[in-house]
Parts: C-alpha cells; structure tokens; sequence
C-alpha cells in the first residue's frame, strides 16, 4: 500500500495495473483501492496548494515535533 501511495504522490503517471493487481494480490478489494488512491491524492493536493502558496504550519504544529 505505502508503496502505491508513494508513487502515487511522486510519480502517478507511472502507475500501472501491476500496481493494482499487488494490491488486490496482498488483500486490497477495489473500494480499499479506490479509498487509498483519494487519501493519497488528496494529500497530494492539499500539500502542493499549502506550499505553492506559502501556508505556514501552526505554531502548535511546528513545535509539536
């Protein structure tokens, strides 16, 4: 799964169907699939959006660390 949602996230265009065929191999049904492949894009997109446009974290974030 960490995988798949790596190249998701660095590489998506590289995604094949021997991406999803290990996943439903390892035990993934196409709605664990599907749920997978929205969290990681929508990650994806929030983190480009904050960051292209200078969001700082929170001071309660920053020095959670």
């Amino acid at each position: 799964m960490l995988i798949y949602a790596e190249a998701l996230a660095t590489e998506p265009c590289r995604i094949a169907e021997k991406h999803i065929k290990h996943l439903r191999e390892v035990g993934f049904d196409d709605e664990a699939i599907l749920d997978i492949n929205l969290i990681s894009s929508y990650f994806s997109f929030v983190n480009r959006l904050s960051c292209g446009l200078g969001v700082e974290l929170e001071d309660y974030l920053v020095n959670s660390k």
